[in-house]
Order: C-alpha cells, then sequence, then structure tokens
C-alpha cells in the first residue's frame, strides 16, 4: 500500500474516533439563542484564508461553499476532504474567567466530475451547536420574619444543534458561466432548560419555591443552496472571478414543545407546530488569482434572520416569532500564496496562508445587540510527500476568534483553534496504458 494510501486510512480512522467522542464543539453561552452558535462551514483550503470560497474554483480541492464550482473538478480525480477543529475558548465577565476545550468535526467531503463540465459532490457539515451552562443569582433581600438573607439562582443549560448532509451539482452550460446547488438534509435536536431556585442564608428553602421550564424538539428539513461563478481573464497572467450564492429559506415542519413544571403540583404544557425558520441568505465574492503563485479573495454573506422564528418565552407566553432576532453580515477575507507548486523543493510547494472575518450578530440580549464577532486566521497547505506528482494537501491553520460584546455586562469569549485537515486527491479515474 503506497503512503498515502496508508495516511488516507490513518485519518479517516482518527476523524471517525473524533466524531464519535467529540464535544458538541461549543461552550458559548451565546448558543442559547436562535438555533445556536452558527458554524462557517469552511474547508482546509480556506480557513486559513478567514473563510473566503464564493470565487474560488479548482480543478484539485472541493469548494462546498459555492456548488458552481464542481464544474472545475478535474476529471481524473476523486477528491475526498476531512477535517477536525481543537479549541479552547475563554469565557470572561467582569473579574470572573473559565476556560473550556472542545473537539469537533468539521466537515467530509468527497466528489468527481461526471461529465466535461458537470461535477458532482457529497459530504456532511454541521450548520449549528447548542452547548451551555450556566447561572445568576440575585439578592433578593431579608426576610420579613427572621431577617435571614434571601437570594435566588436561576440556572440555564442546552444541548444540540443542526447537522447537514448534501448532495450537490456544479456545471459549466456556457464557455464561461458555471452554476450549482447543494441539496441538504438537516436534522439535529434542541432542548433548552431553565431552573430557578430560591434560597434562604445559603440553603436551599422549600421545594414548592421551585421553578422548571423546558423546551424541546427534534428538528428535519431541507436546504438548498444555489451558487454561480463568473470567471474574467483580465490579462494573460491575472483571473478575477466573481461568485454569487442564495439559500432558500422557509419554514422548519418541526414542532417544539413546551413543559413548565412547579413544585407545588402546576404544570403547563403547550405545543408549536411549526417553530422554527431557516433564513434566507445571499452572498457574493471575489477572488483574484495571478498565475499559480498568487490568490486572494473577499466574500460578503447576509443572512434575514429577522425574518427567521424561533420558539421563546416572552411575558410567560411560549411564542414562535422572529423577536429579539436581526440580520447578520458577514466580511472575509484572505489571501494565498504558493511560491512554485512544481518546485523540487519541498518548502516552495507549500501554501502560506492568511485570513481575517467581520461578522455581526443575529441576535439580542435582554433587549441589546448580541457580541461583535472577529477572526484572524493564519495557515498551511502542506504536500504529503516530495512527490510533486502526489496532489494531496495537509491543511493546517490557527485561529484567533472574538466575541466582543457591546456593554461590559455580556461575556466576552477569546477562542484559540487549531483546524487539521487533509484533502486526498486521487487518480482514480486515469486509465493506464502499457507501452
Amino acid at each position: 500500500m503506497s503512503n498515502h494510501k496508508i495516511i488516507f486510512c490513518l485519518w479517516l480512522a482518527m476523524a471517525t474516533l473524533c466524531a464519535s467522542a467529540q464535544t458538541n464543539g461549543s461552550n458559548s453561552p451565546y448558543s442559547r439563542f436562535g438555533l445556536g452558535s452558527l458554524k462557517d462551514q469552511s474547508q482546509g483550503f480556506n480557513k486559513g484564508m478567514g473563510g473566503v470560497a464564493l470565487g474560488f474554483r479548482e480543478g484539485n480541492c472541493l469548494n462546498m461553499q459555492n456548488p458552481a464550482s464542481y464544474s472545475a473538478i478535474d476529471s481524473l480525480s476523486f477528491l475526498f476532504d476531512v477535517g477536525i477543529t481543537l479549541q479552547n475558548t475563554n469565557f470572561k465577565s467582569g473579574n470572573s474567567s473559565v476556560n473550556a476545550h472542545n473537539t469537533s468535526l468539521d466537515y467530509v467531503h468527497a466528489g468527481f466530475r461526471l461529465a466535461p463540465g458537470l461535477g458532482f459532490a457529497f459530504g456532511f457539515v454541521p450548520y449549528s451547536t447548542i452547548g451551555y451552562n450556566y447561572s445568576e443569582s440575585r439578592f433578593l433581600g431579608n426576610h420579613f420574619n427572621s431577617g435571614s438573607t434571601m437570594t435566588y439562582t436561576n440556572t440555564y443549560s442546552g444541548d444540540g444543534g443542526l447537522h447537514e448532509v448534501y448532495i450537490g451539482l456544479g456545471w459549466n452550460p456556457f464557455a464561461d458561466l458555471s452554476i450549482g446547488a447543494n441539496f441538504g438534509y438537516l436534522w439535529g435536536n434542541y432542548s433548552q432548560n431553565t431552573t430557578q431556585t430560591f434560597y434562604e442564608d445559603g440553603t436551599a428553602t422549600s421545594s414548592s419555591n421551585g421553578l422548571r421550564r423546558q423546551i424541546n424538539a427534534n428538528l428535519h428539513s431541507y436546504k438548498i443552496d444555489i451558487g454561480a461563478q463568473y470567471p474574467i481573464k483580465l490579462n494573460a497572467k491575472s483571473l478575477l472571478t466573481i461568485g454569487a450564492t442564495y439559500t432558500i429559506g422557509h419554514a422548519i415542519p418541526s414542532a417544539a414543545h413546551y413543559n413548565s413544571f412547579v413544585a407545588n403540583g402546576d404544570t403547563t404544557r403547550a405545543t408549536i407546530k411549526k417553530a422554527f425558520d431557516l433564513p434566507t441568505a445571499f452572498g457574493i465574492g471575489l477572488a483574484w488569482a495571478y498565475k499559480t503563485q498568487w490568490k486572494a479573495g473577499l466574500d460578503v454573506t447576509h443572512q434575514r434572520w429577522a425574518d427567521a422564528r424561533t420558539p421563546q418565552i416572552i411575558d410567560n407566553e411560549f411564542v414562535s416569532t422572529a423577536e429579539n432576532y436581526e440580520n447578520r453580515t458577514k466580511i472575509a477575507v484572505g489571501g494565498e500564496f504558493q511560491p512554485d507548486r512544481y518546485h523540487n523543493k519541498y518548502l516552495r510547494r507549500v501554501r502560506y496562508r492568511i485570513g481575517a472575518s467581520f461578522a455581526t450578530p443575529y441576535y439580542k440580549v435582554n433587549g441589546q445587540n448580541g457580541p461583535m464577532e472577529y477572526s484572524l486566521t493564519a495557515g498551511f497547505g502542506l504536500p504529503v510527500s516530495n512527490n510533486i506528482s502526489n496532489r494531496s494537501v495537509i491543511n493546517v491553520s490557527f485561529q484567533w476568534v472574538r466575541n466582543a460584546p457591546s456593554t461590559n455586562s455580556l461575556i466576552t469569549e477569546n477562542s484559540l483553534r487549531l483546524n487539521v485537515g487533509v484533502t486526498f486527491n486521487e487518480r482514480w479515474f486515469m486509465k493506464w496504458r502499457i507501452q
């Protein structure tokens, strides 16, 4: 067995273990809102470039963020792409600080060419994650009779998230224009719990004062992403590609269930048949390439969360509403430099990447805008061997992400991420001829 096939088997085993043993990828209290903390769905080739993708199209890597790019898949290749992330996050509020560690499977993609100008891809990506457990305590006053100190604590916990499997087609019907679509199936669970406990001099009082609320849902729906790309030749050495994407927003046909329990015996139950919406989204991007050495891109994406409903408790009523949500805009910029992809010296075939991104929040916290998201990234595309004909790449990137709220009363998050992925580029469809 060749070296790169051994690496392929080892990496696939590692990814499977990580997928089965991983946490949900989030400890953020902000995953309490909406459908959770959104995943950027970037891949090994662009994680080190801030996630820019909409204008990128190459025959040696898969770009599921714009399915029109599948039309550029090399005719001889079978592409397989898998990646994981190791993350450490620091949560800070006032003088309090805590760290949390997570490991997650980022993506699994595969693709090949079906016919000239027609590419096919399929894979798995997480859409969002929910994972939090925190509490807040408040002083109520002194007991009117005993003078004891009265406090209460609200504990919030949640778990779940959405995952997507998809198949996609990219077609080049004309000389330059390419179009494509990903047809996805979303599934996952949504669980939120709130418990209120009263204390007298630090000791929990009678259980008759307790309150517990639960919201649960099992989500299943479709997801359709449409893309287009159009390359413009600037001169003999430069190419500018314009990319655009559109995601169809719609109601998710899944019910949300609400249960409220009070220790004195009162119970409230309610169900909303269609409680969630998937937001409409669209994006536009530019990708510039100079020879085979330089690449740079700029993406702007926009999600219409102000029109998307989720179940909420408002004034003690269980409702499905878009209240407390707003549209989200993300800007990403990044680039790559590869000195000489055909050089016999290894370091000159390494791809050097750098990027940054900025995103507005899609939810409000206590009537205030949620935290802005800032990200800086850098990484490498490392050939798996010194053999120039071997086109498989190990992608390594480092990412710093800061969720910065507009007020000191909210939690600030700083995350450091190590992203590791492998793109296997195997010439499965080459017909060998014996001389």
